[in-house]
């Protein structure tokens, strides 16, 4: 296996790692302890990895290079009820993963550029792995669709019955279980992957200034 390939799939990992401890951070932060008992604030993976979603999918993505990248770690529990701000606090924890993946992204761009500018192109061209993987990750999750955290996040703000019907719809679509990623991940290659990735790559060049 190429050394791009594996410091992709560290990168992958560790990517979709903090941004579900973002998530517990932030519940914890809004007075819920739920992730805390739970083990889950911390960045070792073992506490994380879900072995089709970490693994297995993300692996087969990168090895058939395929040009969209998908992957999950175990949700970070919480619980919505113990959080302070019973208005704004799921929209709040929802986003914070999103939030943090788009951080990590500025940050490596920041990077990116530098050490272009220095000449170091091959450090560039990490840093760049760092920006696309983070942005995908992140954009991605923005998607107003469940169990995305753009729908969460919509879900949230809404008036409280309107939210009451979206999450019946979100509870009806997770009793289909793995079905029902799978049909997901048929819809968005077939009809959302074109669009989204040329949205994040035009994104990704205004990160890097490609």
């Amino acid at each position: 296996m190429e050394a791009p390939l594996i410091f992709g799939i560290v990168v992958l990992i560790f990517s979709v790692i903090i941004h579900e401890v973002a998530h517990g951070w932030a519940a914890y932060a809004l007075g819920d302890p739920t992730a805390k008992l739970a083990n889950r604030l911390t960045l070792n993976p073992v506490r994380h990895v879900d072995l089709l979603g970490t693994i297995i999918i993300p692996g087969l993505l990168l090895l058939s290079n395929s040009s969209f990248l998908f992957g999950w770690a175990k949700p970070v529990p919480y619980n919505p009820y113990n959080l302070r701000n019973a208005r704004w606090g799921e929209a709040i924890v929802s986003i914070a993963g999103v939030l943090t993946n788009l951080v990590i992204a500025l940050i490596f761009a920041l990077v990116a550029r530098y050490a272009t500018s220095v000449g170091a192109f091959g450090f560039a061209s990490l840093a760049e792995v760092v920006v696309w993987i983070n942005l995908l990750l992140g954009i991605f999750n923005l998607l107003p669709i469940p169990p995305l955290d753009g729908y969460t996040f919509l879900r949230s703000v809404m008036p409280i019955r309107r939210s009451m019907a979206f999450r019946e719809f979100e509870d009806r679509l997770r009793s289909g279980g793995f079905m029902t990623l799978i049909v997901f991940l048929v819809v968005f290659s077939l009809f959302l992957a074109r669009p989204f990735m040329l949205l994040v790559d035009y994104i990704f060049r205004i990160f890097v200034g490609g």
